[in-house]
């Protein structure tokens, strides 16, 4: 078979699952789940082997035009290099992951089957968006992935917090879609072709009229996808969908599309100096302001939500510092552990029976339930912190020295602006990094109060998927050897200076949060349940929460009060409430964007029923009044109509004479 046919298998097997499990998910329950499983892992297998053929060499190319246009022609075409083969591999590792994983975490669901179906076309979608070697086609994996991602979000739709977050999930990627499209025509249009190969041949030569106007409509569409500021306010909202989705959204699909499309068509964006400042503006503010909203959240998937957003700045940093063989390198590590980091939460939320921190840090022995997720997630947010020897660090450690190459002038790729901004902002990053990710560590396995819940075992199918994820999570940084023959051949080995720097602020922000935890600890001692009258001055809410705590099965139905041993308080002050919610900036939407749009919304409303509707309604309102004065002129009384007759004469007779006497 040859590597163009496998590599037109590796997408459609799990778009053919997804067809089938929709046909077969009521009729034949029991075929579902291989369904789901065995499409996904046969479709890895196959982006095995292409990546093996493919070899890190000369990109694989095929296409077939779809039909006449009559202008810019648009191809069915593969277009697989290095950066393709492995993103695609890293595609079918976490989707396998996930389709297993949630066999067990979603074994009681009524909506399986469309669940899982909905989760192989997501994969197929993306697939599509890797191997696609034309922007049209690309652009109907893109797609397809957003439709996928209100589905899966809104999953509990009898929720009114999973309709509200799939509600803005869609619309906020929308609103960078509209720019985006825009920019693909025009784009298609100064190249005359749609094909990624005859684009990057055309900026080689010079040949973009608007290479500005160009990248800045496109990254606008690349911010809502990949949750860059400003649009990135969707991503945490989006932690209402079961937790196997948040794995898949935040690893390997939807919010990795963005970045692979910079990094594929990256010549494009640094054709123009103005895009890439604007373009490291972007990931440095979405790198720190992100971290500092990690720091002050108390759900455990908004950390991890935040924490996605921070990273993905990273990767956005590297491209705008011109290094992609680094960004996609920090997108294949952070696949890996971020991925762990999801579905080792969903096994501790399951165990606890809760998302929050705050009544997590109040439960004892929670790490013994949970031994594989204990360990696992350490391993994970090891990686996190950028801690060597994990996979995070050398990949985030790439960033680091590509950006610190540019901003010493020692290549021309980037504006040297551009690698000062992400240099200073992903060392500012990476304290906080390891701050947020240690209060996780600390707040979920180290509380102290009732003892946690027990549940029994986890299903074996949710806790061998962390240990398989934990590999490369450990073991995959140690790749950068090998890798730039696949990536460009840039060099990713880590540089003295950035390492030094990057893993000294790290462990600064771990033991800082440490001791800001062992201080608040200190400070806060829990109170005996039913001693509040002989502690006159205990925290009421702190009392409050052990109490609810100590009834176990009712976690999910209360709202808790923060923990008022949370180190990020201590740390944050005063920032605390402000990163807390996301620094507000969906209330400054609200009023910039949604109160207008209602505003609008009301007076077309009013001018519909008050000025089109009473003219509508007038307009049959005089023939009516018509009629009905014709009407009753029609009595059917002979007497009444000869009368009338003679009447008319006599009138007729006396306009004639005064006629006549007037000339």
């Amino acid at each position: 078979m040859t590597t163009t046919t496998l590599a037109v298998l590796v997408p459609l097997l799990p778009f053919l699952g997804a067809a089938a499990g929709l046909l077969l998910g009521r009729t034949a329950p029991g075929y579902v789940r291989p369904l789901a499983v065995l499409p996904s892992l046969t479709s890895l297998v196959l982006a095995v082997l292409v990546a093996v053929r493919q070899g890190g060499g000369q990109a694989i190319n095929a296409a077939t035009e779809l039909t006449p246009t009559g202008s810019v022609p648009i191809e069915l075409a593969l277009h697989i290099d290095g950066f393709a083969a492995l993103v695609a591999v890293l595609v079918g590792v976490v989707a396998s992951c996930v389709q297993i994983y949630s066999t067990g975490y979603l074994r009681d669901d009524p909506r399986y089957p469309s669940y899982a179906a909905l989760v192989s076309l997501f994969t197929s979608a993306m697939l599509l968006v890797v191997y696609s070697g034309d922007l049209i086609v690309l652009l109907v994996g893109w797609e397809v992935m957003g439709i996928c991602s209100y589905f899966l979000v809104g999953h509990y739709w009898e929720t009114s917090e999973a309709r509200a977050a799939s509600i803005k999930a869609f619309l906020v990627t929308k609103l960078g879609d509209v720019p985006f499209l825009i920019g693909l025509f025009a784009l298609g249009t100064d190249a005359g072709s749609f094909r990624i190969t005859t684009v990057l041949g055309t900026v080689a030569s010079g040949g973009l009229h608007h290479p500005t106007l160009i990248a800045l409509l496109l990254l606008a569409g690349v911010a809502g996808k990949s949750a860059l500021f400003p649009l990135h306010t969707w991503l945490p909202d989006a932690m209402a969908g079961p937790t196997p989705i948040s794995a898949l959204i935040h690893a390997a699909t939807m919010v990795a599309a963005g970045i692979y499309f910079v990094a594929r068509l990256l010549p494009v964006f640094q054709a123009s100096s103005a895009a890439m400042v604007v373009l490291a503006v972007m990931a440095a503010v979405t790198m720190a302001g992100s971290a500092l909203a990690a720091l002050a959240q108390d759900d455990i998937k908004r950390v991890l939500a935040y924490s996605t957003i921070g990273q993905l700045g990273y990767m956005a940093g590297a491209l705008a510092v011109g290094d992609r063989g680094a960004a996609v390198f920090h997108l294949l590590s952070h696949g890996a552990f971020k991925a762990l980091l999801f579905l080792a939460a969903g096994v501790i939320i399951h165990a606890s029976g809760t998302n929050s921190l705050a009544v997590m840090s109040r439960m004892t022995g929670l790490r013994s339930r949970v031994p594989d997720a204990y360990w696992t997630m350490t391993v994970a947010l090891l990686a996190l912190a950028a801690i060597p020897p994990f996979s995070g660090f050398f990949s985030k450690e790439a960033v680091l020295g590509a950006a610190e190459h540019v901003a010493t002038g020692h290549t021309e790729h980037a504006p040297g602006s551009a690698g000062w901004i992400v240099l200073v902002a992903g060392l500012v990053t990476a304290v906080l990094t390891a701050a947020y990710a240690t209060r996780l560590w600390l707040l979920a396995f180290h509380g102290r109060g009732v003892e946690a819940p027990d549940h029994g075992k986890e299903p074996r199918s949710m806790t061998v998927v962390l240990w398989v994820l934990a590999v490369p999570s450990l073991a995959f940084g140690l790749a950068y050897g090998p890798l730039p023959d696949w990536f460009d051949g840039r060099d990713l080995t880590p540089v003295l200076t950035t390492s030094v720097l990057g893993t000294g602020l790290a462990l600064v922000g771990g033991i800082v949060t440490y001791g800001a935890w062992r201080h608040t600890t200190a400070l806060a001692p829990r109170i005996p349940l039913g001693a509040v009258a002989a502690h006159p001055d205990a925290d009421a809410g702190v009392v409050e929460a052990e109490a609810i705590a100590s009834h176990a099965p009712v976690f999910g139905d209360v709202a808790y009060a923060p923990d008022p041993a949370d180190p990020g308080r201590l740390l944050l002050g005063p920032l605390h409430r402000h990163a807390a919610v996301g620094f507000h900036l969906d209330a400054v939407y609200h009023v910039l964007f949604v109160r207008p749009v209602q505003a609008g919304a009301a007076l077309v409303r009013f001018l519909d029923r008050e000025v089109v509707d009473t003219y509508v309604r007038g307009a049959a309102a005089l023939p009516r009044l018509l009629g009905a004065a014709v009407r009753r002129a029609q009595t059917g009384n002979v007497q009444t109509y000869v009368s009338a007759l003679l009447a008319g004469t006599v009138v007729l007779v006396v306009a004639a004479l005064l006629v006549a006497t007037g000339a």
